[in-house]
Order: structure tokens, then sequence, then C-alpha cells
């Protein structure tokens, strides 16, 4: 593959008078055309490229013409730009579209875009306040980002009096104030909470966020009021559901409890990483959801290709633990815990790694039409994370597609970017014009190798970026060319929504 500067198409040698005069033909309509005239036709031309586009199905050779950070033409001849890539071999595809990325800082960004994410979003755990976040991350992001209104920042907000506090990620699963997580608030103290949740999605924050699992003294009732915000603004949940450990056991009932509150408000729910959350009961869990689809609830939900999970060990997702110890990993150190390590790390606090999902469960998820992929990555930590936060992507249509041939890559480019970008669309406009690879849409744009792409991050040395991407354009800016991320460019954008959505 290569990058040249104003080359100019060229006709191919040989080539058969009737596919010559076809081209010609479209060439003079090009150059007649009102705004389409000169030597450089279009801000970047990608050529030659097997163009997937999962919402009209387009899977065909075709050139990309890009103007002002949006697609302007799709042609089966080679387009002139100021900027010409040659896409010979590879898959032009939507950029995709992470809806679980905790990792929102520069370091995570050059691991997600060099696994061909261009949007990476914070809905499962959000922020507040919603406007600060975006003011910080304004002209400093390589892709583009936004994230929901926090409801574990809005429980902390309200326990501390804190107007301004900020949490993200790590700061919302620790439990600095002692009884945060276990804090049930009486019913001014929940119409408290849900004030503040309702001023985050003034600011323009994607729905709300729900780590139920992080914040057990959050009552049904509490919950229920959130999901009733929710329907009433028309923003979707996105739930980490309730441990399994506080009803019973059952992985199945935390479902039956978001469900209930869903179909009972009409609020649009997103359940993250179903396969953690259910394991082997991943089957029932998803012939729930589409049950409920099919009787008029909005309910989707993702996964994340590996068989491990990672979080903080102090967190209020290991009280009262029960499991097996040696399940569990240390990421300082890499070792198996036991229970003398496992209380003498969790006072010490830090990440580990949750090993035990079912390896066959998670190739079925992987096949399944209407299950997303999201990495959940967290960010990196002395350079320290989860594999899925550098390589979810690069391993579906690696390991799921090429290797194991458990979905075809139209479908798994669908999972990556259309059915995230739709899941968003109610909401915020501006994502109808993401995950699709046609004329008028947004120019955010991954181009990958498929012989070549798979994930290279393992367990214990995360942060190594994925193989085989090979472009990456965001907002019609490559941010990745021939594999190297670009220094200097920040081409990402807030996506807001509600009232503070740009059109």
């Amino acid at each position: 593959m290569t990058v040249s500067m104003n080359a100019a198409p060229g006709r191919r040698p040989g080539a058969p008078w009737s596919r010559r005069l076809r081209r010609w033909t479209w060439l003079a309509a090009m150059l007649l055309a009102p705004g389409l005239a000169g030597a450089a036709d279009f801000d970047v031309a990608i050529n030659g490229g097997r163009v997937l586009d999962p919402e009209t199905g387009l899977d065909a050779v075709r050139s990309v013409g890009i103007r002002d950070g949006r697609i302007a033409a799709l042609a089966e001849t080679p387009l002139a730009g100021s900027l010409e890539i040659d896409a010979g071999g590879l898959v032009v595809a939507p950029g995709f579209i992470d809806l679980h990325a905790h990792g929102q800082d520069a370091f995570s960004n050059r691991f997600q875009v060099a696994d061909g994410v261009t949007t990476a979003l914070e809905l499962e755990i959000g922020v507040l306040p919603l406007s600060d976040w975006v003011a910080r991350r304004a002209g400093k992001a390589l892709i583009h980002y936004g994230a929901t209104a926090g409801h574990p920042a809005a429980r902390h907000n309200h326990l501390t009096g804190d107007a301004v506090g900020n949490i993200v990620y790590a700061g919302a699963l620790t439990r600095d104030d002692g009884e945060f997580a276990a804090y049930r608030p009486d019913a001014a103290g929940i119409a408290d909470i849900v004030a503040r949740l309702e001023a985050g999605l003034d600011e323009g924050a994607l729905g709300i966020g729900l780590g139920i699992s992080y914040t057990p003294g959050a009552s049904h009732t509490e919950i229920f009021r959130v999901f009733e915000l929710a329907a009433r603004r028309g923003v979707p949940v996105f739930v980490h559901m309730r441990n399994a450990r506080t009803l019973g056991g059952d992985a199945l009932a935390p479902l039956q409890e978001v469900l209930a509150d869903a179909a009972a408000t009409g609020a649009a729910l997103h359940v993250v990483h179903v396969n953690s959350s259910t394991n082997t009961d991943a089957p029932v869990a998803l012939a729930m959801m589409r049950g409920a689809r099919a009787r008029g609830v909005d309910v989707t939900t993702e996964f994340y290709p590996y068989t491990a999970g990672s979080t903080r060990l102090e967190s209020a997702l290991f009280d009262d633990f029960q499991g097996d110890y040696s399940t569990l990993q240390w990421t300082a150190t890499g070792e198996r815990l036991t229970e003398e390590t496992f209380h003498r790390y969790r006072a010490e606090g830090g990440w580990v790694i949750q090993h035990g999902q079912d390896p066959a469960t998670n190739a079925w998820l992987a096949a399944q039409p209407d299950v997303m992929v999201a990495s959940d990555g967290v960010p990196f930590v002395d350079g320290f994370s989860h594999p899925r936060s550098a390589g979810t992507f690069a391993r579906v249509l690696g390991h799921y597609v090429r290797d194991e041939q458990a979905l075809d890559l139209m479908t798994a480019v669908a999972k990556m970017t259309l059915l995230p970008a739709r899941r968003l669309e109610a909401v915020a406009p501006a994502m109808a014009r993401k995950g699709r690879v046609q004329v008028g849409a947004d120019a955010d744009l991954t181009l990958f190798d498929p012989g070549q792409v798979a994930d290279r991050a393992t367990f214990m040395e995360p942060a190594q970026a994925s193989a085989g991407i090979r472009h990456v354009l965001v907002g019609g800016v490559p941010v990745v060319r021939d594999g190297v991320i670009q220094q200097g460019v920040f081409p990402g954008q807030a996506v807001l929504g509600g009232s503070a959505a740009r059109p």
C-alpha cells in the first residue's frame, strides 16, 4: 500500500474499450458537475478498496472521495484528491464505534485508534458534570468522544454535597467516602440524585449510565426513578446490572429487574457486557431481550471478545465474594490470588483480572447479529490495562471472523459500526452520519487488511497495538497512515445529545 500526494489516476493498460468508455464518461460527468472540477477534486481520495457499508449491503471495490470531513462520492473508478490512498487489498469500513470505553485519555486513545476505533464513548459509568469534562477534551482528542450522565457520580455528589465533582471510571468504583456504595438515600435524596442526572442531560449527556453492581445500596425504587427520568427525556439507560449475589445468585434476576423497569417506564435500555454479566446463561438472557424487543421494549446489548473481565478489587463488586480466588489475577504481579492475598490486595486497592467466562458462550455471542461489540476497555495505569483496551475490534475481525469463521465480515462490521450508531441516533442526531460508508456520511473510516488484522495485546502485556489496521480517518483527517499514528492531529469532536447536540 502506498500513500501519494496529487497522483493522477491514470488508466489501466489494455483495459477493454467498453470499460475505458464508461470510465471516461464518468470522468466527464465529474468534471462538469458543480463543485467537482479540478485536478484534485477531493481533500482525500481512497481508491480501489473493498468498501463495506452494512446499512445498504454494499460490498464491492469502490473509490471514496472525501470533502470537508464527509464522504462526497463513491465511484467504481479512481478519484483524484489532494491526498490519495491506495486501498488495494484493504477493506474500507465505517470507523468502529465503541459504546463502552473507560479509557478517555490521550494514551488510551492511541491504542483505540490503532484498533480502528474512531468514536469511543463512556456510557456505562458516565461523568458529571459533563460540560467540564467536554471542555477539558476540546481540541485535544484524537478520536470522537462523549458520555452519559453518571449515576455513580450523581450519588457521590449528592452524598458529599459536591456540586462540581467529576467521577470517571476508577473513581466511581472506589469507596473513598466510606459508605458510598452501600448508601441508601431517602425519597428526597433520590430526587436530588435524579435532578443531578437531569442537569447532565441538559449539558448534552447521551443518556444515563448505571453501574448498579458498584452501588449496591441503590434500591429498586432509586433505579426505577432513574428509568422514569430516561423515559421522560427520551434517552437510553446503559446499565451494568446488579450483582447476582444480591439477588439469590441467579444470573438472570438482575436482567429481569432492568427489563421490568424498561417495560414499565418505556425507557430505552442497553445492557452492557452480557457475556461477563450472564456467562453461560447468555443464550437465555438474549432470548429474554429478544422477546421483550418483539413486544415493544427498546433493549439492546453488547459483548467483548475475551473470556476474562477486569475491575478494581476494592470495588463493591467483591463485597462478600465467595468464589474461587484462583480465578482472580493481580495485575501488578500477574499472580493468581488466594484467600489471604485477596484480602491483602483488596485493602491495598488496585486492578484485578477476573477469569472464568465460558469460551463457547463467547464464540456464540460473537456470531449473534444483534449483539454489538464494545470493549469495556479500562484506562492504562503505569502501562497496564486489560487487553480489551487495545485489541477488541481487531480480535473480532481476526479471531472470530477470519480464524474461527464464527460470523461473516459484513455482520461483524455491522456489530461494530451501524448497530452502535443506531443505538444513539434518537438522542444524538450526529450519529446518523456515522457507522456508514455513504455519500453524506461523516468520513470516519477504518481501512484494514482482512488477512493480517489481529489483536496483539495479552493479559500480561496489554499495551500492544493491534496489527493490520492500515489507515484510520476521523472526520476526513488521517490519524493512522500506513499503520503509523500521526502526530499533532486532534480531529476528535464531542458527541452530544439533546439540545446541546450539533446538527
